[in-house]
């Protein structure tokens, strides 16, 4: 339970800051500066939990690979809308990448643990 309540506060955050500042809850609505401002938001403040679990040295979870890739998805929904209105998604895509290159070292790290 207290894995799902630090990895809901960035989710929180960002959609607080998206309703205050563009009055829209809908984060696939945004146009691009919008929607990346919103998606850093979302993706520091949830590694930031993550990197907060392991100070508290509890172990990664199932529900921290499910945010992951809840948060991954919408990233995907949004480079398929932007390529599907021909718009530029060129640091979309390089963030989608950075995430898939971190998610492959979590998974690594997760891995070894398993291991010793």
């Amino acid at each position: 339970m207290k894995k799902i309540i630090i990895h809901s506060i960035p989710v929180v955050t960002s959609f607080i800051w998206l309703a205050l500042t563009k009055s829209t809850i809908n984060p696939i609505s945004l146009k691009g500066p919008d929607f990346l401002n919103f998606y850093f938001i979302l993706l520091f403040g949830f590694y930031a939990s993550i990197f907060a679990l392991k100070f508290f040295e509890e172990a990664i979870s199932k529900t921290t690979f499910y945010y992951l890739i809840s948060i991954f998805v919408l990233g995907i929904i949004k480079l398929i809308r932007g390529l599907y209105l021909g718009k530029p998604i060129g640091y979309l895509l390089m963030i989608l990448i950075l995430e898939i290159a971190v998610f492959i070292i979590i998974k690594s790290f997760q891995f070894n643990q398993k291991l010793k």
